[in-house]
């Protein structure tokens, strides 16, 4: 909920992923991380810290989008708790209707998904692991080049770009989720048969 993120930081955000991928880890198991928006955020830093099989990232901002409060948005989450969303991006509004989404921004939160973000940065040339980087080309979220800059820095060399058309930031749930869900499922594939 908006009141939880006020209580915390990217740094709980980043243990609760590696918990659960020492869950996993402890299974045997071989793990893929996917994640959307500030999830691809984190599955690309637990990727650069843990040897995973494979990232699939949806979704994930390279920066936030220009805005002049940004460079006093800790000082500002002090003084204002909430930012309002800017407008819906989704193709489809019936496939709008049932996802869940906060009505507003917690200002502390864009704090913390800005600095979560420095940290990915720094870490991409850390991620060896195979790389599906999935954005919508009408993604009004984040900035148009996201996946690009994110791209030419991953240290993996068995990476793709998947651009698609029709959906907006939720690539996952708006219409051009079949293609998505395509690629993923053929990407985890060819990882797991050898070819990543």
């Amino acid at each position: 909920s908006p009141r939880n993120m006020l209580r915390t930081t990217w740094q709980d955000w980043f243990f609760s992923v590696s918990d659960g991928w020492h869950m996993l880890e402890s299974a045997g198991k071989s793990i893929f991380v996917v994640g959307l928006s500030m999830g691809g955020v984190l599955s690309l830093t637990l990727a650069s810290h843990f040897p995973v099989k494979g990232v699939i990232a949806m979704s994930s901002p390279y920066s936030l989008p220009d805005d002049p409060r940004l460079p006093f948005i800790r000082p500002l989450s002090l003084l204002v708790r909430n930012v309002e969303k800017g407008e819906s991006d989704w193709k489809n509004p019936e496939l709008a209707k049932d996802h869940v989404d906060y009505p507003y921004y917690p200002t502390r939160s864009i704090a913390e998904l800005r600095d979560l973000i420095a940290v990915m940065r720094e870490r991409l040339p850390s991620v060896t692991a195979p790389t599906l980087l999935v954005q919508s080309r009408e993604d009004k979220a984040i900035p148009a080049g996201s996946a690009q800059f994110i791209y030419d820095r991953l240290g993996s060399k068995d990476k793709e770009i998947l651009w698609v058309e029709n959906s907006g930031h939720v690539v996952c749930r708006d219409l051009a989720c079949g293609t998505v869900f395509e690629a993923a499922h053929q990407f985890i594939q060819k990882v797991c048969q050898g070819g990543g």
